[in-house]
């Protein structure tokens, strides 16, 4: 059976650099938000639930869902935040596990990137998880220059996750990625050769 490893970080960590680095050595990866992005698009699954759900507001002239509209809707409203998050979940955790399982038929070992793995439970599905990781600092600064948010709205956002704290607390890696780019790739390629050794002694383990 596959190994499967589990890459996640607070939002603006960085993650998309080192799932980018896998890619580039011949891994695949199954990228949530690239999933949940397929799934908003007209005539998709989290499509049809969430304008059944908000109305049409949510969506741009040409149809397609105004996806900054939509965070500025629920980010910071609880109660909205929590709406939507049942609304989707189910249907998110649906598709992944058919894209997981459809992998772990070929791959020896892959990757799934979830911002969320911690939040929404998803660890048990990993034989080991990685998280990029960041000072508050360089998260909330990453975050302002990306989304071009003000701090306070950065904040909220960041706020709306799991403290990076915690998530040290129950990551197997750390990758740190305050610095430059080379320091955060020769982490990841040590990882990769010890993924490679263990390949060959050990046996893996996939829960549903």
């Amino acid at each position: 059976m596959a190994r499967i490893i589990g890459i996640t970080g607070g939002i603006a960590s960085g993650k998309s650099t080192v799932t980018d680095f896998l890619r580039q050595q011949g891994y695949q990866v199954i990228d949530a938000d690239q999933v949940v992005h397929e799934l908003q698009e007209p005539g998709g699954r989290l499509y049809q639930a969430l304008l059944s759900t908000f109305g049409s507001a949510i969506l741009q002239e040409d149809g397609r869902l105004d996806r900054p509209k939509l965070g500025a809707m629920i980010f910071g409203n609880p109660e909205l935040l929590a709406q939507s998050s049942q609304l989707q979940n189910e249907i998110i955790r649906e598709e992944l596990a058919r894209r997981r399982d459809l992998l772990a038929d070929t791959e020896t070992i892959f990757f799934m990137d979830l911002p969320l793995l911690f939040e929404l439970e998803y660890d048990n599905w990993f034989d080991q998880i990685w998280l990029v990781d960041v000072t508050k600092e360089t998260q909330l600064s990453r975050l302002m220059a990306r989304n071009a948010l003000s701090q306070e709205e950065a904040e909220k956002r960041i706020a709306a996750q799991l403290s990076l704290q915690e998530k040290r607390k129950r990551a197997d890696v750390l990758i740190e990625n305050n610095g430059n780019l080379e320091d955060t790739l020769a982490q990841v390629d040590q990882l990769l050769k010890t993924e490679r050794r263990w390949f060959y002694h050990g046996t893996s383990k996939l829960e549903t």
